[in-house]
């Protein structure tokens, strides 16, 4: 029931994956896919010769969408992020989508810069994952002009609000552990059906308390495992969880299977 799938996001780890291993990933991906849902790429990195590399690359392997974060580690100024969307934009024939994540990458794509970057026509949507509502409300906003541009909520907590708003949805880590309750969020709500999809909605909270005992991407993947799926762990240094916290995310799931989650 997914609407589609994103190699190289945040759950992903495609902050840890070497050139080679990310186009055999996506070259999978993308075959076992075979065109029945959108095929999502994250393609950003640190250097805009770096990101037009990758995006090209995936555009050569069929991906339908990319999904570009910002740059990492070095400030970037509103002018310079522009810029750099901007030459990827224009060396890629494809839609793109902006992933504004700051706590991760320490650049933020202010609303403004948003509302300038939709201008540019493939360039058709934003996945904010900063968890703050106000500035996702500003992207909507600032955004209303450019026809066909979706912003998304990239925090699972607030896809109910981000459609309430006049979002387009969201990309959901928590999809990867239940993706029949997160796509049921937007697929209620479009049925008119807001009580069901506020349900839906805050029946992740336990799940997401659980993201507390580490690193997000390491709760999400035990989760999976202990369901039944042996996906492996994150790579090191990123795959360590607490006794406490294996307990917590054991006991979450047992209640949510119990209450018929999935």
């Amino acid at each position: 029931g997914i609407h589609g799938l994103f190699p190289f996001g945040t759950n992903g780890e495609g902050y840890i994956l070497n050139e080679k291993e990310k186009e055999e990933v996506l070259s999978i991906v993308i075959d076992e896919t075979k065109g029945r849902v959108p095929v999502y790429a994250g393609t950003g990195c640190i250097s805009t010769k770096d990101t037009i590399r990758q995006s090209q690359m995936a555009e050569s392997l069929g991906a339908d969408v990319l999904s570009i974060i910002t740059p990492s580690f070095a400030a970037a100024s509103q002018n310079e992020l522009y810029d750099h969307y901007k030459a990827v934009a224009e060396a890629v024939d494809m839609p793109i989508v902006l992933y504004n994540i700051p706590a991760r990458t320490g650049n933020a794509l202010a609303p403004a810069t948003v509302a300038k970057l939709s201008k540019i026509p493939n360039i058709v949507g934003a996945k904010d994952s900063s968890g703050n509502f106000d500035n996702m409300l500003q992207y909507i906003e600032q955004t209303r002009d450019s026809k066909d541009f979706a912003v998304l909520s990239g925090n699972d907590s607030l896809i109910y609000w981000n459609l309430l708003a006049g979002g387009g949805g969201g990309i959901a880590g928590c999809a990867n552990v239940y993706p029949g309750t997160m796509t049921a969020i937007y697929e209620r709500f479009m049925q008119g059906d807001l009580e069901g999809a506020r349900e839906a909605q805050d029946s992740i909270r336990s799940f997401r308390d659980c993201f507390k005992y580490g690193n997000p991407n390491t709760i999400v993947k035990t989760a999976v495992a202990m369901l039944g799926y042996p996906v492996g762990k994150c790579r090191a240094p990123f795959d360590r969880i607490s006794p406490e916290g294996l307990e917590a995310i054991r006991r979450v799931i047992d209640e949510n299977r119990e209450a018929g989650m999935e």
